[in-house]
């Protein structure tokens, strides 16, 4: 439980899916990236966020030890509580938020961000921009033009010219903690699930969701040029 007399803001990490479009024989969020696994980038990331008071890691049941011995030996200095995922990303969601539903319901948590472990390099402003964005509204993601979207083109890093007016949304998400969680009890209830967290949250609230800008340094890795992107940024 948490002991603060103002409520907190808490940062849950997936890192519950696989690899198989990166080429990862395992769990890509224990991917090797400029010497740390990829999850030990983005938990390092999101530990420098100032508004957030406490990190969560979500993972696969046959993970646990693996994610136990990355934090150890990449970050030991952060604390982090790892929770048991589900099948989907939902449902590693809804489990995150019931481990949390005690804290949530006393009202010593009243924000909660969920972010993307194949997402290292949103930056910690863009942790606190959402967790500030949510408090004063109900809701926010970033959002990125599609024509800001980096890839790997022959070694070098290039954008695509696409059309303006689509976008392309990213990870960390927050809302407001007492609506996430009723949110997502609902859609058990009706065995909904939704594509990412906003979904649930448009389904099942009134919430005010805004976007603020994401960045075309926020990629998340999913293919192998990803991957070759992401260490190369991660070690300039």
């Amino acid at each position: 439980m948490i002991s603060k007399s103002s409520p907190s803001a808490v940062g849950i990490v997936l890192a519950a899916g696989s690899g198989t479009r990166v080429g990862a024989k395992g769990n890509k969020a224990y991917l090797p990236l400029a010497g740390k696994k990829m999850v030990s980038w983005t938990l390092r990331m999101l530990s420098g966020a100032s508004e957030l008071d406490r990190l969560l890691l979500v993972v696969r049941h046959d993970e646990v030890d693996l994610a136990r011995e990355t934090v150890t030996a990449d970050v030991p200095d952060i604390e982090v509580e790892i929770v048991v995922g589900g099948r989907s990303r939902h449902e590693s969601e809804f489990n995150a938020l019931t481990f949390l539903a005690d804290d949530i319901r006393s009202g010593s948590i009243d924000v909660v961000l969920i972010h993307d472990a194949a997402r290292p390099l949103a930056g910690p402003d863009m942790m606190s921009t959402a967790v500030s964005v949510a408090r004063e509204f109900g809701g926010s993601l970033p959002a990125v033009p599609a024509d800001d979207l980096v890839e790997i083109d022959d070694g070098a890093v290039r954008t695509d010219v696409l059309d303006r007016t689509l976008v392309r949304v990213q990870s960390p998400q927050a809302f407001r903690a007492p609506e996430l969680l009723d949110a997502y009890i609902r859609s058990e209830a009706d065995a909904f699930e939704g594509t990412d967290t906003s979904s649930c949250v448009e389904h099942y609230t009134d919430l005010d969701v805004r976007t603020f800008p994401g960045s075309s340094r926020n990629l998340k890795v999913t293919y192998a040029h990803d991957v070759v992107l992401a260490e190369r940024l991660l070690s300039s």
